[in-house]
């Protein structure tokens, strides 16, 4: 009955070593708190950005807790980016929001220690998220027990005060192994975390990676480690235990901690310490006692989550196995849903299902014996209230800010997702004890390359409808063909769709009818839009009209196979710009990196965009191009590029134009000894503050100024970041193009660097053009349509892949 709560910042800070380690070796119920959902960074597996990348890396931390055995806790707080110290981080972050919210997560997990990832006596060291993440879980320590502090949350909760906090550190902490080996560890405690656990014929550390693992869109897949491996963490505040390797000493950790709590302890530690591991069941007339006595306790934080442990572990031992399931993946409000429900016994015991129904109305008797591995079926037909709301992200409901996301209703804070809309109760009798068991309704489906499959079962509107595109660009005053798709999730809807659209722009007609036979089809309804004369930023929206209803959300699915499905609903609308932009050529190659938008903001401007598989390329073979750009990180994920490189690098001796865009250092050799024609050295430098001021310190060169003439209003509306990894150090033959800093720092030159080579242009650039573009930056389209242009400028278009 002991709890630990580690505290970081990001989805890809949590060290799984040490949450399997309590969660597995000391038994203690052990929860990650994750400041933030992690969307602020990029993808390497898909193009879900920003809040649907929220999305994707919550998936992630829950997969990687069903491996390591922890729980999953969040604030409010948004990723917004990098930052480099926490005053920069807390003027972002609502400070009081966040703090409130680790004090909740405290109060309600109750953590006799808390562990700190990071160091709250180390600003400006790290992200200033990580630091953040430190200097608020040490405040809060402070206070969760204070009556006083965040008092509305005691109408839910009681106050809390954990016996201990600690730092996890380590050598890296301190800059050398050499440093750490001298460092003073009177306050530390070392924990040897490469334990073997037989019973999984797995180590810890085996475990820890294979958690760890599951965040796929960070690349974080990695080997299984094994064998001895010390964990260091120090003590912050409360008293140093004596032992070694026992972070509870002094706290009562057995069924003593809870009222009543001692004959049940007796019973259970007999269960386990004469385990039958080959008649589990044989156990289950001591379970039910034991879950008869914890019933009769007084309420307590121990009695209820001990009671859904005996619960999940008398399933567990009689093989009892309770599923709902609907045929279809979305239902909508007010429908009809048939929901199947297999049921089996797989014990000798006697299993009575007294009743069954949804959860919230009233049941239906069945009076069901389950009978030694008879499976047993049944269908039940439900009705779906009118006012189930729909399936989504619970902080994506509400307009959330640059720094935090809305969620008002206190239950919801800190939930790592939403709860399944649909859940179905089982009234048993296991050897005359009635429990109730519950079951979320899912989606059963299977797929021959794949095998049985789960979905989460969606709650949608009867239609929703979207546009192909987030940000539509016009590059002069000529009219564009708009396609608005609509589908129907409901048999036989007739409607219509209304364009709304700001002042200046023009739509050929407001509304449009359209009718829909078959759920799952979609129908094409396409408006003509006419942009202003002058350059001009909206939005425009869609809004279906169903009888009195108004329906306006875009169905997004995130499906991957390493998480369940996910159902995002988002207001539909579109960006559209009216832009004034010149550029020189048509056909460019793109090769893909770790996923950006890039090639379709591209096409947006009127380039056809032409992708190349790196092991396509071959002398020759680049020539028919304008221009050839890399993807973000293309050659930290594309290991073959490196050997294609000098295939490139001969692209641009014979004229052509090639702009690569960032990678990070650190992931393989700092020069990157091939990556440019000259020597470039890569750095972790970055520009956080897009607001920032840019100096154009090559003031004639031709990227800024033809076909575009740039200026530092270009740079205006940009979005996260200027940049990041930009060089520190290059050749004298590469022009600095720009200069940019973050508050009290140094210029940095590095954003954007061209080098004539041969009779073609070598650019490198870190500025975040993948973020930019699609969020319909103007600026960052007239600077990349200008490095696309550079050397082309008597460029006749290739006749050879016209039409491709």
């Amino acid at each position: 009955m002991g709890t630990a709560l580690y505290i970081a910042a990001h989805p890809d800070d949590e060290n799984t070593r040490l949450i399997s380690y309590l969660s597995n070796k000391t038994k203690a119920r052990t929860g990650y708190l994750s400041l933030t959902r992690g969307d602020g960074g990029q993808n390497l597996i898909g193009q879900e950005l920003r809040e649907l990348l929220s999305v994707l890396r919550t998936e992630e931390l829950l997969a990687a807790r069903s491996v390591d055995g922890g729980e999953q806790f969040f604030t409010r707080a948004n990723d917004f980016g990098y930052s480099k110290h926490p005053d920069e981080t807390l003027k972002v972050w609502d400070k009081e929001q966040v703090l409130s919210d680790i004090v909740w997560t405290i109060r309600k997990f109750r953590p006799d220690v808390i562990i700190n990832r990071f160091d709250h006596r180390t600003p400006g060291s790290t992200h200033g998220h990580h630091t953040s993440s430190a200097i608020l879980s040490v405040e809060a320590f402070d206070i969760a027990n204070d009556k006083n502090a965040y008092s509305k949350q005691l109408s839910q909760v009681t106050t809390w005060q954990p016996k201990r906090i600690f730092f996890n550190t380590s050598w890296w902490f301190y800059g050398s192994q050499e440093n750490f080996e001298k460092a003073d560890k009177s306050k530390m405690m070392e924990l040897d975390v490469g334990v073997y656990y037989p019973l999984a014929g797995m180590s810890n550390n085996e475990i820890a990676a294979t958690a760890s693992s599951q965040h796929l869109c960070q690349g974080f897949g990695r080997p299984l480690e094994r064998g001895s491996q010390p964990e260091f963490i120090e003590l912050l505040k409360g008293d140093m235990p004596s032992s070694e390797n026992n972070l509870f000493e002094g706290i009562d950790t057995s069924w003593s901690r809870m009222t009543g709590g001692e004959p049940i302890g007796k019973i259970l530690y007999e269960v386990e310490s004469n385990f039958n591991f080959v008649d589990p069941a044989s156990h289950l007339p001591s379970l039910l006692k034991a879950y008869t006595l914890l019933e009769k306790t007084e309420s307590s934080y121990w009695k209820d989550i001990k009671l859904e442990e005996l619960k999940n572990l008398i399933i567990s031992v009689s093989g009892l196995f309770l599923e709902a399931t609907s045929k279809d993946s979305f239902t909508n409000p007010g429908s009809d849903l048939t929901v199947r429900l297999e049921l089996l016994n797989r014990s000798t015991h006697k299993i009575l299902v007294s009743s069954s129904g949804l959860v919230g109305s009233e049941p239906s008797y069945m009076d069901l014996s389950l009978e030694n591995n008879k499976k047993k079926e049944v269908e039940m037909e439900i009705k779906v209230s009118e006012d189930t709301p729909y399936s989504n992200p619970y902080w994506l409901n509400d307009k959330w800010s640059l720094g935090m996301y809305k969620v008002d209703e206190q239950d919801l804070i800190g939930n790592p997702e939403t709860t399944p809309p649909l859940n179905v109760y089982f009234n048993l009798e296991i050897e005359g004890i009635p429990l109730t068991i519950e079951r979320p309704v899912v989606y059963k489906f299977s797929k021959p390359d794949k095998g049985e499959r789960y979905q989460p079962l969606g709650i949608i509107p009867e239609a929703t409808v979207r546009f192909d595109s987030k940000v539509l660009l016009f590059s002069d005053k000529s009219p564009k063909e708009v396609p608005v798709r609509v589908t129907a999730h409901k048999d036989n809807l007739k409607g219509k769709v209304q364009l709304r659209f700001a002042e200046g722009w023009e739509v050929d007609k407001e509304f449009q009818d359209f009718e829909i036979k078959k759920k799952g089809e979609e129908i094409t309804l396409i408006f003509k839009i006419t942009p202003p004369m002058k350059d001009n930023e909206a939005h425009i929206s869609p809004i279906i009209h169903l009888g009195n209803k108004k329906l306006n959300k875009e169905l997004i699915l995130i499906s991957y196979d390493h998480i369940p499905t996910q159902t995002v609903l988002l207001p539909s609308e579109t960006k559209v710009v009216r832009l004034n932009i010149e550029k020189v050529g048509e056909h460019i190659g793109y090769i893909a990196g770790a996923g950006d938008e890039i090639p379709e903001s591209l096409r947006e401007i009127g380039y056809s965009v032409h992708m190349i598989d790196p092991s396509s390329i071959e002398a020759g073979s680049l020539d028919r191009y304008d221009a050839i750009v890399t993807g973000i990180r293309a050659y930290n994920v594309n290991e073959e590029l490196k050997f294609k490189q000098s295939f490139l690098l001969e692209y641009v001796k014979n004229g052509g134009n090639l702009i690569i865009q960032y990678n990070t250092a650190g992931r393989r050799d700092k020069k990157f000894d091939n990556l440019a024609p000259y020597p470039l050295s890569l750095s972790s430098g970055r520009v956080t503050d897009e607001t920032s001021d840019v100096i154009i310190t090559a003031e004639s060169h031709p990227l800024v100024n033809s076909p575009n003439k740039i200026s530092e209003k270009d740079f205006e509306g940009w979005v996260q970041e200027r940049g990041l990894y930009f060089p520190d150090e290059w050749d004298a033959r590469f022009t600095p193009i720009l200069s940019m800093h973050d508050e009290g720092e140094s210029p940095l030159e590095g954003s954007l660097l061209v080098a004539p080579y041969g009779q073609g242009n070598y650019i490198y650039t870190g500025l975040s053009f993948f973020r930019e573009l699609p969020a319909g930056v103007s600026g960052a389209y007239r600077l990349f349509a200008n490095m696309l242009s550079l050397g082309n400028e008597e460029l006749q278009n290739n006749t050879d892949i016209k039409g491709k």
